[in-house]
């Protein structure tokens, strides 16, 4: 058994290694992801801003078709509008250079700047065409075919525009879907620390019970004893002390072999534990001694247990495969001044213990 206890304490303390590495690879992990989210989310809105910014430009450049027409129409009609065209000079310099009061901004897409550029420099030749109009008639130009033209050249141009507004649409759609996939990710992370941890915080209070149990009877270890008696309060009246020891372990040890003897101890651990009730302290505080700490009690009833537990002792004992129990016990309650301390009531309950123990030998004499 002490085998198989010291076996399991190293799987657990293997496990234990195994989870604090898988935790700090979670956490690394989850940093990483971190990281990336908030690189995602500030990516998200450098694409949003440029969305926004390319609504206005599309806007702008389809007033630039509109309004071209427009003024083509009232030219054609004997209606001179110098300020149209002068707004229609300032929107088309808005959308190349990001001049003007318009806030426009400038969209870096090629095809979109090489149709801008068609565009401006067949407005040039537009208005020239216009000055045409002005001095010989519509009649004897092309303002009409060219307006056609021009209206074609604008159109394409806010396509153009469209196009890369969809592209930064599709850019922003991806960007949602990997923030999603990264903060399910992490939700899963989470989820996955929680449990390593809960593991980790398990075995760390069954390696803690493992330190406080002997491995051989399963009762509190002398470690588990003496964290109980070095409690500095002082013990209720209603609480007593017992000191057991077995009187024939060494001659068990030496006619029958030590696994005779730890069979003795175990039988003797189990009567102990069989009788005293489970909400008492039961531990084994060397090699043949144990001791009780019997609560909310009197008395009376500690006589009375000691006498459940000869009982329970003469019947194990009257089964011919039994190895022989015998133990001397000792036992002390606080005096009525209530200045004990559980040691001090344990070394009362000591010294009773071997007046009883020397009485037992005389009695054998």
């Amino acid at each position: 058994m002490l085998l198989w206890v010291n076996t399991r304490g190293m799987v657990m303390n293997k496990e234990i290694r195994s989870d604090k590495r898988i935790k700090n690879i979670i956490g690394i992990i989850q940093s990483c992801l971190i990281l990336i989210l908030i690189f995602l989310i500030v990516f998200m809105i450098i694409q949003i801003n440029r969305l926004q910014g390319t609504a206005r430009v599309i806007n702008y450049a389809g007033l630039v078709r509109g309004a071209t027409q427009r003024e083509v129409k009232l030219e054609i009609t004997g209606n001179q509008k110098d300020e149209l065209i002068k707004y229609l000079d300032n929107i088309l310099s808005g959308l190349r250079y990001q001049e003007g009061q318009y806030d426009l901004v400038k969209i870096h897409d090629k095809e979109y700047q090489d149709k801008l550029r068609i565009q401006s420099e067949y407005w040039e030749k537009l208005k020239t065409e216009i000055g045409e109009v002005r001095s010989k008639g519509y009649q004897n130009t092309d303002i009409v075919n060219m307006s056609e033209i021009y209206f074609e050249m604008a159109d394409e141009t806010v396509f153009a525009a469209e196009n890369y507004s969809e592209k930064i649409a599709i850019k922003i759609r991806t960007i949602e879907f990997l923030s999603a996939l990264d903060m399910f990710c992490l939700v899963i992370l989470i989820i996955m620390q929680t449990l390593t941890a809960m593991k980790m915080a398990m075995n760390n209070k069954l390696l803690e019970q493992k330190a406080y149990t002997d491995a051989h009877t399963g009762l509190p270890n002398k470690d588990a004893c003496e964290l109980l008696l070095n409690t500095p309060e002082k013990v209720k009246e209603s609480t007593a002390c017992m000191m057991f020891d077995l009187n024939n372990l060494k001659i068990v040890n030496d006619t029958m072999g030590h696994s005779a003897g730890d069979r003795l101890i175990m039988d003797f651990a189990q009567l102990l534990r069989s009788v005293i009730p489970e909400k008492n302290f039961v531990g084994r505080y060397g090699g043949d001694e144990f001791m009780a700490v019997i609560y909310h009690t009197s008395k009376t009833e500690v006589e009375e247990l000691l006498k459940s537990l000869y009982r329970e002792k003469d019947r194990l004992n009257s089964n011919e495969n039994q190895i022989q129990i015998d133990y001397a016990c000792g036992w002390a309650f606080p005096d009525e001044d209530g200045a004990y301390t559980m040691q001090m009531l344990l070394d009362k309950a000591d010294v009773y213990m071997y007046e009883n123990k020397q009485l037992c030998k005389k009695r054998k004499i």
